[in-house]
């Protein structure tokens, strides 16, 4: 399995965004190493806008308030390449100019020196979501499903400190939805990561098995 670097929590302390005028969402919520949070609401509702908040890169035309904590630390004024999140949106988006193992080997941190052993981790990265031998492989041959496994480990091996998961699922069939909702929650709940979840689908919430927020007017599902 790939090492993870020791996680902490992350606490969402009385976060609220608006657009304009109006209050989108307000949340507080602190969520343990292997859990996920889910945010539940309808398109609009400000689900997105919550998670670029979390990983730094909100758009200017938002006002956020509230703190973003990592652990004791404060990240709430860190750039977002100091924050070390890991994003996993409704597309895969590999770098098409890259290999599949190219697209891992991107995304390994500096900190693992030497050809030879990068190399290896990505191989292993590979073997563990069924796709060994699938280094040199274009990434426009493989699946959705297989794609999504890609982006997945692509995110693990960055060494994320949390997760922010973008209605992942979204894209794909029921058959293979079901499949990822396993293979996602499983591995950050192995690595240890906190991890938000946005949906409007109740199944990914059930599936996640986690605290559920609901904003926005969304009716019970």
């Amino acid at each position: 399995m790939l090492e993870i670097a020791k996680t902490r929590p992350l606490t969402l302390a009385d976060v609220t965004i608006r657009l304009a005028e109006r209050t989108l969402l307000a949340v507080s919520a602190t969520v343990m190493p292997g859990e996920v949070l889910t945010i539940m609401g309808p398109s609009g509702s400000g689900k997105s806008a919550l998670l670029a908040f979390a990983g730094g890169f909100l758009d200017p035309a938002f006002d956020a308030g509230g703190r973003l904590l990592i652990g004791r630390e404060d990240v709430t004024d860190m750039p977002a390449n100091r924050r070390h999140a890991g994003i996993l949106f409704q597309d895969p988006l590999l770098f098409p100019h890259l290999s599949v193992g190219g697209n891992i080997l991107f995304a390994i941190p500096p900190s693992i020196k030497g050809r030879k052993a990068r190399h290896a981790l990505a191989e292993r990265a590979l073997h563990e979501v069924g796709l060994a031998g699938f280094f040199d492989r274009d990434p426009e041959t493989l699946s959705g499903g297989q794609k999504a496994r890609v982006a997945l480990q692509r995110v693990l091996v960055s060494a994320p400190q949390f997760l922010l998961l973008d209605e992942p699922f979204s894209k794909l069939d029921a058959t293979l939805r079901q499949q990822m909702r396993e293979l996602v929650f499983s591995r950050a709940r192995a690595a240890g990561l906190p991890a938000i979840l946005v949906t409007h689908d109740s199944a990914d919430a059930e599936a996640a098995g986690g605290r559920v927020i609901r904003i926005g007017e969304e009716e019970k599902p």
